[in-house]
This record gives C-alpha cells, structure tokens and sequence, in this order.
C-alpha cells in the first residue's frame, strides 16, 4: 500500500512529441511520487514508446484503457486505480506541457490542508501564457457561464491541474459520474461541493500546448454547454459509468 505517497495521472491520446518530456520533467520535480500514464490506445503507439523508455523506473506504470474513449473514463479509471492502491493523494496534468511541473510541489503542499488543489489561471497571480483572444475569452466566458448556473464561486472551476486526497476520491461518487469530455473538470467541481469538501485554488500560468493537436470536438463543446444545466437540476445518469478493461504496467 502507498499511504503517503502520491500519484500523478497523466492522460494520453496520441502524444508521442510530448510524453516523454513530460514524465521526465514530472519525475525530476517530484521524485518521491509515481507517475500512471493512462494511455486510450493510442494508435500513434505512445503508451509502448513509454513502456519501452521507463520499463528500469518502478515509478512510472502504463495503464491501458479499451472500449469508450474520453478524458472523463480515462480520469476515473485512474482515481479508482489510485484508491485500491492505497495512494494518500492524486495529482492530475495534461501531457501537452500546458501544465507546468513546476507548479506541483506546492499544489502537493496545499493538500495537506485541503481537499481539493485547483491550479487555476483565474484567480490573483494566474494567468495564461501563448493564447489567442478568441481563446483566452471563450475560457473565460466557460467560467463564468458555469458559475452563474451551478453556483460554483472558484475562479477556475474547468481547469484540469488539480490534486485529490484519497478522502475527497472516496467521498465523490467516481463510477456515476456523467461527463466525458472537459465538462469532467466542472462535474468533478461540482461533486466535491456537493460532499461538502474543501477546496482552494493556487494560481498557474497556462501555456498553450507547442506539439500535437487539441483534443476538442464539437461533441465536447456540446456537452460542456449542457452538464452544469444536468447539475442545477439534479439530472442524473440512469447507469453507473462502466470502467474499461485495463492492463497495468508495474
């Protein structure tokens, strides 16, 4: 059992130019962690390049997801593999580097006094960094949009930097959680509310990913309009989300 360390999911789909950076640059800031890179069979073949380069390091493992791909699965296959585990808190990033590593210390340090660690670009001292207007304003307008149907009062209530411990991934129902796409990060905000459970936001700067492509899609954008009106109003899924198959390389 890991009762007092740390893993950091990382979700990949098609990120070879930037996995390898990425769990090394994790690995260096954060050496007493692991690292649970949750690959949606990529067909670009990043999670066997992974396996391949850090097959020596016991910190770092492979889970790979069959069936439905997503964002939300893939998070919640992780956060349950994390419980089972025994791991006593859960830090989560993109792989595209628009996460810096370096933020992950003191995100680690705050959740010794919180449930929930939100690295936020909307609250004093964040920011973002590379990002067109258009970008920059539809982010914005998310949140606020988000914040005036739920009630949500966080700054950043969609941003995917984040560190849960175990006592908040034990009380969020993780298998009836709905959403699958980026409207994950704002039902999973929404939960922890609803749990009563704390939480506090320490400021990041967001950079716009240099490699690949984004993984928006008009189905995303979709659901991210309808599900904080599935919260307001209590809608929930008539079946609990079914967790893939998963193989994990330890």
């Amino acid at each position: 059992m890991n009762t007092e360390r740390t893993l950091i999911i990382i979700p990949t789909y098609n990120e070879r130019e930037n996995a390898p950076g990425i769990v090394k640059s994790v690995l260096e800031v954060v050496p007493d962690a692991d690292l649970l890179m949750v690959d949606d069979n990529s067909p670009d073949g990043t999670a066997d390049m992974m396996e391949e380069l850090y097959r020596p390091d016991p910190r770092f493992s492979v889970m790979r997801r069959a069936g439905l791909r997503g964002l939300g699965r893939s998070y919640v296959d992780g956060y349950l593999y994390a419980v089972s585990s025994g791991y006593a808190r859960v830090a989560q990033m993109d792989a595209d580097f628009s996460h810096k590593p370096a933020y992950l210390p003191g995100m680690i340090d705050l959740s010794a006094g919180s449930d929930v660690v939100l690295g936020s670009r909307y609250c004093p001292g964040g920011g973002v960094d590379n990002w067109p207007p258009h970008r920059y304003w539809l982010s914005r307008f998310a949140n606020a949009y988000v914040a005036a149907i739920t009630g949500l009062t966080v700054g950043d209530s969609t941003s995917g930097f984040r560190v849960y411990t175990r006592r908040a991934l034990e009380r969020i129902p993780l298998v009836k959680i709905q959403s699958n796409g980026y409207a994950f990060q704002v039902e999973m905000t929404y939960r922890a509310r609803e749990q009563g459970l704390t939480m506090v936001e320490s400021p990041i700067i967001f950079t716009d990913r240099l490699e690949g492509q984004s993984k928006i899609s008009r189905t995303v954008l979709i659901e991210s309009m309808i599900m904080p009106w599935k919260l307001r109003f209590g809608i929930r899924a008539r079946t609990e989300l079914k967790t893939a198959s998963t193989v994990v390389k330890k």
